[in-house]
């Protein structure tokens, strides 16, 4: 018998039990749907989640044929909706109204050639439209990259007297800039489909300043509604509007990249334009004078903002002032009480309805679980269950998106408790993000310590400066996509009766004295 055979036998009769196997690693279960695990992470690839959302959200829809261009989908054209209709309250109920106007999209060549300063800044961006069907035109025509050139030949008709002023006008309207780099939906684009341009014309230097402060105000309310936050700057002299005397701008960092968004320019424009397209007026004593303008915009960037601010893994957040619904009823079914409860939400739901709320019963065939990732998913502020024990115990269960948790609320006291929770949700939503957009921001005399700052994708610094385009030049080649933003709001004499002046600080390129700290940092 060989010696293999003797361990083979052996074996057989000293046989062992078999070691135990570590247990296999069971998967945890998301607490997301298939769909929101599709969602990529918010942090680590903010771009792919920013496009998955807008899609998946119904927001925006941008597989159409023609780069730069997409579809505002049925949930995003309410969201944009109720955006538009928060610039048009603010500038319809000004103490001066501005009125709502719609001017032609064609400029002429020669019209549009006019304005030298402002075509210089736009020149590699218009689109030219050169045939009317099959016959070439004679005078080609631009598609408004900006309606200056469109707007301002009228105004000239309609000014005649010191009685005709102030005019303030607005519209809302696309506009059409090749955009050479690479496009992002809502940031940019191809055809802006959200445009609001205010142009306003006034007697006086000072009436202009006033009118500049009162374009400020406007935006803060609109920003503050959406619970964005803002930077105020001062653009620097080489990257102000072309024609303007300076461009007052609102940026917002996003939080994922630290990136600085423009929200909304405001310019004044002195009398440049007014001498270009000869808008005079005559004044008080007789005399003609030149009008003094300024005009102030604002894109759909502001819904980028919106979705970008105050988002998360699990899909929107949106503050109920923009939200197209507010409140979700999700009734909790159970085997032989479907009838009764879908009766008590339907019930509810007219209440909510009567009362004013925005509210929407779901009461499609599918999992409760599916319904609350959908609603989830579209930043639906308040969720409200009704099941078979609520309806026994005479109370409804709410769930607010922006933070986790559950409450228990008497129906009897649900309208008051709703009422009080959508503004608490509105304003947590405002806090929060400023709280976070706050943090973002370092001041520092050390220009080593505010690239470093910069380059780690920690924020926007604040930097002493002397405000030279030569020295700026210098500092921005130190980091790619580094660039000024501009003077703080708190130096600028027009929005302070009293401009605050640093003591003891030198620019940190040049070490020139200087009394202002300037804003820097990576833009989109």
């Amino acid at each position: 018998m060989s010696i293999n055979t003797k361990k083979k036998q052996s074996s057989k009769k000293t046989a062992k039990k078999p070691a135990k196997q570590p247990p296999k690693k069971v998967a945890k279960k998301s607490s997301k749907s298939q769909i929101q695990n599709t969602l990529p992470d918010i942090e680590e690839n903010f771009s792919e989640w920013f496009n998955e959302i807008l899609f998946q959200a119904e927001i925006l829809d941008y597989r159409y044929n023609l780069k730069g261009c997409g579809v505002w989908l049925g949930y995003g054209f309410k969201i944009r909706r109720a955006f538009l209709q928060i610039m048009r309250d603010l500038l319809d109920n000004t103490p001066i109204p501005h009125d709502e106007m719609l001017f032609p999209l064609l400029i002429p060549e020669d019209q549009f050639m006019k304005e030298k300063e402002t075509v210089k800044g736009f020149e590699d961006q218009v689109y030219w439209v050169t045939h009317g069907g099959l016959t070439p035109l004679e005078v080609k025509l631009a598609l408004r990259p900006t309606s200056e050139t469109a707007m301002y030949p009228m105004a000239a008709k309609w000014i005649r007297s010191h009685q005709d002023l102030p005019l303030k006008t607005y519209q809302i309207a696309n506009m059409f800039r090749f955009e050479g780099k690479n496009t992002r939906p809502l940031i940019r684009v191809r055809e802006i489909t959200t445009f609001k341009e205010a142009h306003t014309y006034h007697e006086s230097k000072e009436d202009c300043a006033n009118q500049i402060r009162e374009a400020v105000s406007i935006y803060r309310n609109i920003f503050d509604s959406l619970g964005v936050p803002y930077l105020i700057t001062q653009r620097p002299k080489w990257d102000t509007f072309p024609g303007a005397d300076y461009t007052i701008a609102f940026d917002c960092i996003f939080l994922q990249t630290r990136k600085a968004l423009q929200l909304g320019t405001i310019h004044n424009l002195g009398q440049r334009f007014a001498k270009t397209y000869d808008i005079k007026f005559e004044t008080a004593d007789g005399n003609q004078d030149y009008v003094y303008q300024t005009c102030y915009g604002i894109s759909e960037r502001g819904v980028a903002s919106l979705i970008a601010i105050h988002g998360d893994n699990y899909g929107l957040k949106l503050p109920p002032v923009v939200a197209p619904i507010e409140i979700v009823i999700v009734p909790i079914l159970f085997k032989n009480k479907e009838e009764k409860v879908l009766k008590v939400c339907n019930e509810f739901y007219k209440k909510l309805k009567k009362e004013g709320f925005k509210v929407r019963l779901d009461n499609r065939k599918i999992s409760s679980g599916r319904k609350y990732f959908h609603w989830e998913l579209r930043g639906v502020p308040i969720r409200v269950e009704i099941g078979p024990k609520d309806i026994e115990k005479n109370q409804i269960a709410a769930v607010r998106r922006d933070v986790k948790g559950k409450n228990f609320i008497p129906i009897d006291e649900s309208i008051k408790y709703l009422s009080k929770l959508l503004k608490d949700i509105q304003e947590s939503l405002h806090k929060s993000a400023k709280k976070r957009h706050d943090e973002l921001i370092f001041r520092t005399n050390d220009l080593e310590e505010a690239i470093d700052f910069i380059d780690k994708n920690k924020g926007i610094a604040e930097i002493p400066f002397c405000g030279e385009e030569e020295c700026a030049a210098s500092i921005e080649k130190r980091l790619e996509g580094l660039k000024f933003l501009g003077i703080p709001d708190r130096y600028l004499p027009v929005l302070n009766k009293k401009v605050k002046k640093e003591k003891e600080i030198y620019c940190s390129h040049c070490m020139k004295p200087v009394t202002q700290y300037w804003r820097i940092g990576k833009t989109y």
